[in-house]
């Protein structure tokens, strides 16, 4: 149980540093963000769960292939933004994108190849 709390602290904590530097340099808190430090946690932590070579390779894999549905959202709500749509109705979009997205990669990923 302390394990899962101290892994959700860890990751509010990321989360609220990103926050309070993009209210000063918002370039650099994307760049914060952009680090696949999430990722590289969640690696560490299921390798201590289970040190298992071809687990880990099969997870790494699979979190590149589900990376790249989410990429078109970073495009879109600042597209939706500058041409005045609100905040709320951008982010709705984005994510609504990037859940198509995720079906379709589950979906037609197998078809050419793709392993999760």
């Amino acid at each position: 149980m302390w394990a899962f709390v101290a892994k959700a602290l860890l990751a509010g904590v990321m989360i609220a540093a990103i926050a309070e530097v993009g209210r000063r340099l918002p370039t650099m808190a994307a760049l914060i963000a952009s680090l696949p430090l999430v990722s590289i946690l969640g690696m560490i932590f299921l390798w201590h769960a289970r040190p298992d070579a071809e687990n880990m390779a099969v997870h790494a894999q699979s979190t590149f292939w589900f990376v790249l549905p989410s990429l078109p959202m970073f495009l879109l709500i600042p597209m939706m933004l500058r041409q005045g749509f609100s905040f709320w109705v951008a982010l709705a979009a984005g994510c609504a994108l990037t859940l198509v997205l995720y079906l379709a990669m589950v979906q037609f990923g197998p078809r050419i190849g793709i392993r999760f």
